[in-house]
């Protein structure tokens, strides 16, 4: 066999072919650059967001630090005594004809809140209708203060009445003793210091029975607390 010539170390088979080249694709997400509108819209919508936070946290720090300061409690009405001397119903005319006075006692038991009321609307209602208002005197009421109303409400007037109330009304007639409603529609601002706040529209409802005064004689009445809707 001829010896095999010297290749010196050379590769002469198929060529080679070079390796893969690598490619690289850039995220359309990420490290792309912002539009300048939109990222100014995203600060402005987090600055917004963090000023209103704050502001809300301030003032519950503010309505709790006044809370506790001043620990403010429910002003108290009552209704303590009531003469009726007329309450007369024609279901000819559908007219009521009345005569009611009463004494009304306001209690404010807070010791650094006073109170302007700027107004006050006294409604008398007999079985669900109103018969007579009356417009009192506004006043201030100091601390730890007990203040007294007078409503009076004497004439007459249209109130129409459904059958049962007709009913319910003749029952009562027949008793002496009537069930009525007075409304206190009220203004009134609060003092805390030197300041005053703006004014509040609260609502008091008193229901009470009156007995009618006849001979110059009436019933006992009974105290009767009022319920306050702020």
């Amino acid at each position: 066999m001829a010896p095999e010539p010297n290749l010196n170390g050379a590769y002469y088979g198929p060529s080679i072919p070079p390796p893969p080249t690598k490619t690289y694709h850039r995220s359309r997400g990420g490290g792309s650059c912002c539009n300048p509108c939109s990222c100014l819209f995203n600060c402005l919508c987090t600055c917004i967001c963090q000023i209103i936070f704050t502001l809300l946290i301030i003032i519950g720090v503010i309505v709790l630090v006044l809370w506790l300061v001043l620990r403010p409690n429910k002003v108290k009405f009552y209704v303590t005594d009531a003469t009726l001397t007329q309450f007369d119903y024609s279901t000819t005319n559908n007219t009521l004809y009345y005569d009611l006075a009463l004494n009304m006692t306001i209690r404010n038991p807070n010791k650094r809140v006073g109170i302007y009321y700027d107004s006050i609307e006294a409604r008398a209602i007999y079985g669900g209708q109103r018969f007579a208002s009356q417009n009192l005197e506004p006043f201030y009421q100091g601390h730890k203060n007990t203040s007294i109303l007078h409503p009076m409400f004497k004439g007459q007037g249209l109130v129409l009445l459904g059958d049962r109330e007709k009913s319910n009304y003749i029952n009562e007639k027949n008793l002496g003793i009537y069930e009525i409603e007075v409304k206190l529609n009220m203004r009134i601002r609060l003092k805390i210091g030197w300041i005053k706040t703006h004014k509040i529209k609260p609502k008091i409802e008193c229901d009470f029975k009156v007995p009618l005064e006849a001979n110059g004689r009436s019933g006992n009445f009974e105290e009767t607390r009022c319920h306050l809707d702020w």
